[in-house]
């Protein structure tokens, strides 16, 4: 058996990072062109589609792709997509550009350049539309309509070149993966059936009760965590990272995981992004996604299974790699160990419930976390992270009353 294949037609990665001689040109090149700023999102993007993980896509979308992929999951091609990959700009910055004008993308934070872009259409697009396609709503308190609400009032398309990943490489050194090199470890393991495990938080029991189903019937599992920009009040990867290095190697049998990240920020999408998740997952090698409850949610926005009815509305061709789809998961006292809804029979009353919200209030005030949430060693590394937020805080506060 092997891998599923890239997603797309050809079949095959299509990584747009330059490498060797044709890098250097295009850094020196880069240097004399007119630069366009990207927001943290578009650079995440950006390095997405250098490293191959956006297979098959050559650039930003042109209107014709954005409007497909809002309206009906598709591009101008046929290629199925959920969600729009693009760049924005002020329409002064816009007017000042052509079709066909090449252009430098910098990250606005670090002032790195990142890329290179060939303009081929510039286009201004109904946001409230995308929003409410995408989201479900336009309200601006979603963090991501936020985004999509507050971008360049003009979006650039083009193929690009990509020339850097950024700090990923360094900053998360042994677990920032590129598809290619999943793909060769799932190979040198003798993978075929690979479940993928997102998460933007620390792993606790229900998590890992998950993972722990799709290894029983999978050859191994990709905890796949996202390394970009989170909402306020979210857990830092590099916290989170510690967490699942402690679980991985306390409570999984060897050599049936690995840990890794991926450079992009949350939508905070719900069904749409679950989608997403699919898809780039099929570029990493794996050919089943967890989707457990709420996947990629935010507030109430969506219902708890959303992401999982919708794998059930798009074509059946659509993704290689499939859902796997898990119940709500807990600890039951009654049942004396980890279940779901389809397999306990108790009450509310019997299970433990506990909202990462919640866990996150617990742990800011110091209250004790109920025995059989998560395990020992990840509420220690968490408990440190909280009471040094607590002591960064008591020094703002005492800098602040003394001037």
């Amino acid at each position: 058996m092997a891998l599923v294949r890239p997603h797309g037609k050809d079949k095959v990665l299509k990584p747009l990072l330059l490498t060797g001689g044709a890098l250097e040109e295009e850094k020196s090149k880069a240097k004399t062109l007119t630069q366009v700023k990207l927001a943290s999102r578009e650079v995440g993007d950006l390095i997405m589609l250098g490293i191959g993980g956006f297979t098959p896509l050559t650039g930003f979308m042109g209107y014709e792709d954005w409007k497909g992929v809002c309206d009906s999951y598709k591009m101008a091609d046929g290629t199925f997509w959920p969600i729009p990959i693009t760049l924005s700009t002020s329409k002064e910055q816009a007017d000042s550009l052509k079709a066909g004008q090449e252009v430098a993308l910098v990250d606005e934070e670090s002032g790195e350049i990142m890329g290179t872009m060939t303009i081929s259409e510039k286009y201004s697009i109904d946001k409230v539309h995308e929003c409410k396609m995408v989201f479900r709503t336009d309200d601006k308190a979603h963090p991501g309509v936020a985004l999509v609400m507050g971008q360049g009032d003009v979006n650039l398309a083009g193929p690009v070149k990509v020339l850097s990943e950024g700090t990923f490489p360094t900053e998360y050194e042994g677990i920032y993966l590129t598809p290619a090199q999943t793909r060769k470890l799932f190979e040198d393991k003798g993978w075929s059936r690979v479940a993928a495990f997102q998460t933007r938080n620390p792993m606790h029991r229900s998590h890992e009760f998950l993972a722990k189903i799709a290894i029983e019937i999978c050859d191994g599992l990709l905890i796949h965590q996202l390394l970009g920009k989170l909402k306020a009040g979210d857990i830092p990867a590099p916290v989170r990272k510690d967490c699942i290095n402690e679980l991985i190697d306390n409570y999984f049998v060897k050599d049936t995981c690995i840990q890794a990240g991926y450079p992009l920020d949350m939508r905070y999408a719900g069904p749409r992004e679950a989608l997403l998740h699919a898809l780039f997952r099929q570029n990493y090698g794996c050919s089943d996604l967890i989707v457990g409850r709420d996947h990629a949610g935010v507030g109430d926005y969506y219902g708890p299974f959303d992401a999982q009815h919708i794998f059930n509305e798009i074509p059946a061709d659509a993704l290689e790699t499939k859902a796997m789809k898990i119940d709500w998961t807990f600890y039951c006292t009654k049942c004396d160990g980890m279940a779901s809804m389809r397999t306990c029979p108790h009450g509310k009353a019997d299970r433990l419930l506990l909202s990462g919200t919640a866990l996150r209030k617990m742990l800011s005030e110091g209250t004790e976390v109920p025995d059989h949430f998560s395990r020992p060693e990840v509420l220690e590394i968490l408990k440190k992270y909280y009471a040094g937020l607590t002591e960064k805080t008591e020094i703002k506060l005492h800098r602040a009353a003394t001037g």
